[in-house]
């Protein structure tokens, strides 16, 4: 087989890296060519009996060379690269690998955009107080009272937590970005407050005070254009004020016993009513039933009587007696007393007529 020659002048079947001993003359050519070159550039062209000079151009490329070098920049994934332009804000950067105008014509900052902030507001977890930049020092009292719904008195104690979502508002909008979080934070949860009663605050709605406190901050810090995004309120402690609570506690159970003997009238009330309304109907409809019957009765007696009145015009003595004999009947039908006849007595007999027997006799005849 024939051998191969290698496009560095050399053969590939002789074992030998490219690299390995003497360099092959192509190699030597061109890079003497390229220090030659490099070497106009900086000398302008120059040379001495000594070597080449370097000139003043040359020291200048150097240097302006250099001078570009320092624009690139990393941003890290949990930041963002914020570029002035000599001094004012330009524009922002995502995470990775830039370029800018070397300084002084921009500079860069790269703020952490991912660290999540905690302030506490209405407590300190060190027992201590704080001072906003050019103010004195603040105590937590001035922090925790807030006025309910219902003009009741509330010591309060809540967190925020945020983060920086835009890093160029963040860093030139606000001059102290953790006090205009705390007192917007302040106002946000005030105002959450001061439209809820104090029962919903402590008992029922909690969430919903946290959640409403929450969406009015992130509306304050957006209209200041802060760059900053809440990512959570949380309400830890809601109650009424220590000097008053024993009185507090007082009223509430007297509410709570309120809504009992409310709740146990209105129940009275629907087990009462609806009974009261059956009895009433009962009533009713007996009223109408005895209505209906005294109406009939009465009718029944009307028409007997004046059958009775024309039998009565036709035969008058046979209406009259038989009349008088029905009245003596149903007298004496009622009367359960024993009639002797004193002419009768003498004779030693005693006559006995049993009136009873006789009407039950007479009944059942009829029958």
């Amino acid at each position: 087989m024939a051998n191969s020659q290698s496009p560095w002048g050399g053969n590939d079947n002789d074992g030998k890296s490219p690299w390995d001993g003497e360099a092959s003359p192509e190699i030597e050519v061109l890079f003497k060519k390229s220090q030659d070159k490099v070497r106009r550039i900086m000398t302008g062209g120059k040379k001495t009996s000594g070597g080449f000079k370097f000139s003043a151009w040359g020291i200048v490329a150097l240097a302006v060379g250099l001078w570009a070098l320092t624009g690139f920049y990393q941003v890290q994934p949990e930041e963002q690269g914020v570029v002035l332009r000599f001094g004012k804000y330009a524009y922002t950067t995502a995470s990775g690998l830039h370029y800018h105008w070397p300084y002084p014509i921009e500079t860069v900052l790269t703020p952490n955009v991912s660290r999540e902030n905690r302030i506490e507001i209405g407590f300190r977890s060190d027992n201590g107080r704080i001072r906003y930049r050019g103010t004195s020092l603040r105590d937590v009292r001035s922090e925790n009272i807030a006025l309910t719904g219902d003009e009741n008195i509330v010591e309060m104690n809540f967190t925020v937590t945020w983060k920086v979502k835009n890093a160029g508002d963040y860093l030139f909008n606000v001059r102290d970005p953790e006090a205009t979080v705390r007192i917007a934070a302040e106002s946000a949860m005030r105002d959450a407050i001061g439209m809820t009663p104090i029962m919903q605050i402590i008992a029922d709605d909690r969430k919903g005070v946290q959640d409403q406190a929450e969406k009015t901050l992130q509306r304050l810090l957006d209209e200041y254009k802060t760059g900053i995004a809440v990512t959570s309120v949380q309400l830890t402690k809601a109650d009424a004020p220590a000097q008053v609570i024993d009185a507090f506690n007082d009223v509430q159970r007297a509410k709570a016993d309120k809504e009992r003997l409310s709740n146990e009238a209105e129940a009275y009330r629907n087990d009462i009513l609806p009974r009261a309304r059956g009895e009433a109907s009962r009533i009713l409809s007996e009223a109408e039933a005895y209505k209906s019957r005294v109406i009939d009765a009465a009718k029944g007696d009307t028409a007997r009587f004046k059958a009775v009145y024309n039998e009565y015009k036709n035969a008058k003595e046979v209406v009259a007696r038989r009349l008088y004999l029905e009245t003596m009947e149903d007298v004496y039908g009622r009367v359960n007393k024993v009639i002797i006849d004193s002419a009768a007595a003498k004779s030693g007999v005693l006559p006995y007529m049993p009136l009873n027997g006789l009407d039950v006799k007479k009944q059942g005849e009829a029958r």
